[in-house]
Protein backbone atom coordinates (compact mmCIF):
# COMPACT_ATOMS: atom_id res chain seq x y z
CA UNK A 1 0.00 0.00 0.00
CA UNK A 2 1.33 3.17 -0.67
CA UNK A 3 0.52 6.16 1.66
CA UNK A 4 0.63 9.74 0.40
CA UNK A 5 0.39 12.83 2.48
CA UNK A 6 0.13 16.96 1.83
CA UNK A 7 -0.35 19.81 4.07
CA UNK A 8 -4.31 19.86 2.32
CA UNK A 9 -5.59 19.19 -1.00
CA UNK A 10 -2.86 19.96 -3.72
CA UNK A 11 -1.05 16.90 -3.04
CA UNK A 12 -4.22 14.85 -4.90
CA UNK A 13 -2.72 16.03 -8.15
CA UNK A 14 0.03 13.83 -7.36
CA UNK A 15 -1.98 11.08 -6.23
CA UNK A 16 -3.95 11.33 -9.31
CA UNK A 17 -0.82 10.56 -11.38
CA UNK A 18 0.29 7.77 -9.29
CA UNK A 19 -3.30 6.34 -9.69
CA UNK A 20 -2.98 7.12 -13.53
CA UNK A 21 0.55 5.49 -13.95
CA UNK A 22 -0.26 2.36 -11.39
CA UNK A 23 -4.00 1.81 -11.24
CA UNK A 24 -3.84 -1.47 -9.76
CA UNK A 25 -2.00 0.53 -6.35
CA UNK A 26 -3.40 0.93 -3.24
CA UNK A 27 -3.63 4.35 -1.80
CA UNK A 28 -4.04 5.82 1.37
CA UNK A 29 -4.15 9.46 1.10
CA UNK A 30 -3.90 12.13 4.23
CA UNK A 31 -4.87 15.99 3.61
CA UNK A 32 -4.22 17.62 6.89
CA UNK A 33 -6.45 20.36 6.15
CA UNK A 34 -6.95 21.74 10.05
CA UNK A 35 -3.61 23.08 9.56
CA UNK A 36 -2.69 24.06 6.16
CA UNK A 37 -0.94 25.70 5.19
CA UNK A 38 2.64 24.62 5.71
CA UNK A 39 4.58 27.06 3.94
CA UNK A 40 4.38 29.65 6.70
CA UNK A 41 5.30 27.16 9.58
CA UNK A 42 8.51 26.19 11.35
CA UNK A 43 11.11 23.18 9.83
CA UNK A 44 10.41 21.60 13.64
CA UNK A 45 6.61 22.05 13.46
CA UNK A 46 6.73 20.93 9.44
CA UNK A 47 8.87 17.42 11.25
CA UNK A 48 6.42 17.18 14.00
CA UNK A 49 2.82 17.05 11.56
CA UNK A 50 4.81 15.03 9.34
CA UNK A 51 5.66 12.29 11.97
CA UNK A 52 2.09 12.27 12.95
CA UNK A 53 0.91 11.57 9.50
CA UNK A 54 3.33 9.11 8.57
CA UNK A 55 2.68 6.95 11.84
CA UNK A 56 -1.27 7.29 11.15
CA UNK A 57 -0.35 5.51 7.19
CA UNK A 58 1.70 3.29 9.19
CA UNK A 59 -0.95 2.14 11.26
CA UNK A 60 -3.36 1.55 7.84
CA UNK A 61 -1.06 -0.26 6.75
CA UNK A 62 1.35 1.45 4.35
CA UNK A 63 4.29 0.53 3.31
CA UNK A 64 5.88 2.97 0.84
CA UNK A 65 5.18 7.21 1.80
CA UNK A 66 4.98 9.91 -0.63
CA UNK A 67 5.32 13.34 0.40
CA UNK A 68 3.43 15.09 -1.58
CA UNK A 69 4.14 18.52 -0.32
CA UNK A 70 7.68 20.20 -1.49
CA UNK A 71 7.75 22.24 2.00
CA UNK A 72 7.46 18.93 3.50
CA UNK A 73 9.76 17.25 0.98
CA UNK A 74 12.60 20.16 2.13
CA UNK A 75 12.14 20.08 5.84
CA UNK A 76 11.20 16.67 6.55
CA UNK A 77 12.16 13.72 4.00
CA UNK A 78 16.05 13.29 5.48
CA UNK A 79 14.16 13.23 9.08
CA UNK A 80 11.56 11.11 7.86
CA UNK A 81 13.92 8.36 6.25
CA UNK A 82 15.99 8.43 9.65
CA UNK A 83 13.50 7.77 11.74
CA UNK A 84 11.69 5.45 9.00
CA UNK A 85 14.37 3.14 8.16
CA UNK A 86 11.74 0.14 7.57
CA UNK A 87 9.89 2.24 4.29
CA UNK A 88 10.05 3.35 1.44
CA UNK A 89 9.58 6.93 1.29
CA UNK A 90 9.94 9.03 -1.81
CA UNK A 91 9.92 13.47 -1.61
CA UNK A 92 8.34 15.99 -4.43
CA UNK A 93 11.89 17.35 -4.63
CA UNK A 94 14.09 14.51 -5.90
CA UNK A 95 12.24 13.27 -8.64
CA UNK A 96 12.27 16.87 -10.15
CA UNK A 97 15.56 17.48 -9.89
CA UNK A 98 16.62 14.24 -11.60
CA UNK A 99 14.34 15.34 -14.08
CA UNK A 100 16.18 18.53 -14.84
CA UNK A 101 19.30 17.01 -15.15
CA UNK A 102 17.95 14.67 -18.03
CA UNK A 103 16.28 17.29 -19.83
CA UNK A 104 19.50 19.46 -19.89
CA UNK A 105 20.79 17.54 -21.74
CA UNK A 106 24.63 18.48 -21.03
CA UNK A 107 24.05 22.14 -21.65
CA UNK A 108 27.29 24.13 -20.38
CA UNK A 109 24.80 26.85 -19.03
CA UNK A 110 20.22 26.99 -18.77
CA UNK A 111 18.07 29.22 -17.02
CA UNK A 112 15.45 27.37 -14.45
CA UNK A 113 12.65 29.21 -12.35
CA UNK A 114 11.31 27.42 -9.21
CA UNK A 115 8.23 28.41 -8.04
CA UNK A 116 6.97 27.73 -4.69
CA UNK A 117 5.73 28.46 -1.29
CA UNK A 118 7.87 31.03 0.86
CA UNK A 119 8.90 27.54 2.76
CA UNK A 120 9.91 25.36 -0.26
CA UNK A 121 11.79 28.37 -1.50
CA UNK A 122 13.15 29.95 1.54
CA UNK A 123 14.80 26.54 2.17
CA UNK A 124 16.94 26.35 -0.33
CA UNK A 125 16.54 22.91 -0.73
CA UNK A 126 16.01 23.06 -4.80
CA UNK A 127 18.51 25.71 -5.30
CA UNK A 128 21.25 23.92 -3.71
CA UNK A 129 20.22 20.12 -4.96
CA UNK A 130 19.89 21.85 -8.68
CA UNK A 131 23.30 23.11 -8.16
CA UNK A 132 24.84 19.63 -7.29
CA UNK A 133 23.04 18.04 -10.78
CA UNK A 134 23.22 20.74 -12.95
CA UNK A 135 26.16 23.30 -11.62
CA UNK A 136 26.35 25.62 -14.55
CA UNK A 137 22.38 26.63 -14.21
CA UNK A 138 20.99 29.98 -12.97
CA UNK A 139 18.49 29.12 -10.41
CA UNK A 140 15.40 31.93 -10.36
CA UNK A 141 13.76 30.75 -7.05
CA UNK A 142 10.07 32.86 -6.57
CA UNK A 143 7.52 32.76 -3.81
CA UNK A 144 4.51 32.64 -5.03
CA UNK A 145 1.78 32.19 -2.45
CA UNK A 146 -1.71 33.31 -3.57
CA UNK A 147 -1.18 30.21 -6.72
CA UNK A 148 -2.47 27.90 -3.88
CA UNK A 149 -5.83 29.79 -2.51
CA UNK A 150 -6.28 30.61 -7.23
CA UNK A 151 -6.31 27.26 -7.13
CA UNK A 152 -8.53 25.89 -4.47
CA UNK A 153 -11.03 28.63 -5.15
CA UNK A 154 -11.04 26.81 -9.13
CA UNK A 155 -9.79 30.60 -10.19
CA UNK A 156 -6.65 29.29 -11.98
CA UNK A 157 -8.07 30.77 -15.54
CA UNK A 158 -9.42 33.93 -14.43
CA UNK A 159 -8.54 37.43 -15.04
CA UNK A 160 -7.34 37.46 -11.55
CA UNK A 161 -4.79 35.02 -11.72
CA UNK A 162 -3.28 36.40 -15.00
CA UNK A 163 -2.48 39.16 -12.91
CA UNK A 164 -1.31 37.44 -10.43
CA UNK A 165 0.73 35.27 -12.83
CA UNK A 166 2.32 38.94 -14.35
CA UNK A 167 2.67 40.23 -10.61
CA UNK A 168 4.99 37.45 -9.80
CA UNK A 169 6.73 36.26 -13.05
CA UNK A 170 7.11 39.38 -15.53
CA UNK A 171 10.59 39.68 -14.49
CA UNK A 172 11.13 36.25 -14.35
CA UNK A 173 10.04 35.68 -18.28
CA UNK A 174 12.02 39.07 -18.81
CA UNK A 175 15.31 36.80 -18.34
CA UNK A 176 14.50 34.00 -20.67
CA UNK A 177 14.37 31.47 -18.70
CA UNK A 178 14.22 27.39 -20.08
CA UNK A 179 12.74 25.70 -17.78
CA UNK A 180 9.73 26.33 -14.72
CA UNK A 181 9.73 24.09 -11.81
CA UNK A 182 6.10 23.88 -10.50
CA UNK A 183 7.38 23.54 -6.89
CA UNK A 184 4.26 23.26 -4.93
CA UNK A 185 1.75 20.27 -5.68
CA UNK A 186 -0.79 22.84 -6.23
CA UNK A 187 0.74 24.01 -8.75
CA UNK A 188 -0.26 22.02 -11.19
CA UNK A 189 -3.83 23.07 -11.26
CA UNK A 190 -2.22 26.28 -12.61
CA UNK A 191 -0.10 24.85 -15.13
CA UNK A 192 -1.99 26.34 -18.15
CA UNK A 193 -1.54 29.70 -17.00
CA UNK A 194 1.99 29.70 -15.97
CA UNK A 195 3.07 27.82 -18.73
CA UNK A 196 1.08 29.78 -21.15
CA UNK A 197 2.78 32.60 -19.70
CA UNK A 198 6.21 31.56 -20.07
CA UNK A 199 5.33 30.46 -23.94
CA UNK A 200 6.07 27.51 -25.39
CA UNK A 201 9.98 27.33 -25.79
CA UNK A 202 9.90 27.19 -21.67
CA UNK A 203 9.19 23.75 -20.39
CA UNK A 204 7.08 22.99 -17.03
CA UNK A 205 8.20 20.62 -15.14
CA UNK A 206 5.91 19.44 -12.19
CA UNK A 207 6.57 17.50 -9.13
CA UNK A 208 3.02 15.53 -9.74
CA UNK A 209 4.14 13.80 -12.75
CA UNK A 210 7.85 13.33 -11.78
CA UNK A 211 6.69 11.42 -8.20
CA UNK A 212 4.50 8.88 -10.87
CA UNK A 213 7.29 7.99 -12.87
CA UNK A 214 9.84 7.45 -10.36
CA UNK A 215 7.49 5.53 -8.10
CA UNK A 216 6.50 3.39 -10.95
CA UNK A 217 9.99 2.91 -12.06
CA UNK A 218 11.09 2.09 -8.60
CA UNK A 219 7.78 0.10 -6.85
CA UNK A 220 7.03 -3.44 -6.53
CA UNK A 221 3.84 -1.69 -5.66
CA UNK A 222 0.97 -2.61 -8.48
CA UNK A 223 -0.49 -5.80 -7.76
CA UNK A 224 -4.16 -5.85 -7.42
CA UNK A 225 -5.69 -5.34 -4.55
CA UNK A 226 -9.62 -5.63 -3.07
CA UNK A 227 -9.83 -2.54 -1.40
CA UNK A 228 -10.94 0.73 -2.29
CA UNK A 229 -8.36 4.01 -2.22
CA UNK A 230 -8.95 5.58 1.37
CA UNK A 231 -8.93 9.26 1.75
CA UNK A 232 -8.70 11.39 5.13
CA UNK A 233 -8.55 14.92 6.06
CA UNK A 234 -8.02 16.49 9.61
CA UNK A 235 -11.08 19.09 9.11
CA UNK A 236 -13.67 17.90 6.30
CA UNK A 237 -16.30 19.87 5.00
CA UNK A 238 -18.61 19.40 1.76
CA UNK A 239 -16.93 22.09 -0.26
CA UNK A 240 -13.33 20.39 0.97
CA UNK A 241 -15.06 17.19 -0.61
CA UNK A 242 -16.44 18.78 -3.51
CA UNK A 243 -12.45 20.10 -4.35
CA UNK A 244 -10.97 17.49 -3.29
CA UNK A 245 -13.34 15.43 -6.12
CA UNK A 246 -12.64 17.92 -8.96
CA UNK A 247 -8.64 17.54 -7.92
CA UNK A 248 -8.75 13.92 -8.30
CA UNK A 249 -10.74 14.18 -11.22
CA UNK A 250 -13.28 11.42 -9.71
CA UNK A 251 -15.71 11.90 -6.58
CA UNK A 252 -14.50 10.28 -3.02
CA UNK A 253 -15.58 9.20 -0.22
CA UNK A 254 -13.29 10.48 2.73
CA UNK A 255 -13.25 10.93 6.68
CA UNK A 256 -12.27 12.87 9.37
CA UNK A 257 -9.54 12.10 11.85
CA UNK A 258 -8.19 14.33 14.46
CA UNK A 259 -4.47 13.31 14.53
CA UNK A 260 -3.71 15.38 18.16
Amino acid sequence: MIGIFDSGVGGLTVAKAIKESMPESKLIYFGDTARVPWGNKSPELVKKYSEEICDFLISKGAKTIVIACNTASAYAYDHLKGKYPQLKIYDAITPVVEKIELENGGMDSVKIAVLGTRGTIGSGTYQRKIAEKVPGAEVIAKACPLFVPLAEEGLADSEIAKSVLDEYLHGIKDRGVDMVVLGCTHYPLMKKGICGFFGEKTRCIGSDEEIARKLKAESAEGLAEASEDEFYFSDLSESYLELAGNIYGRKIKAAKIDLQ
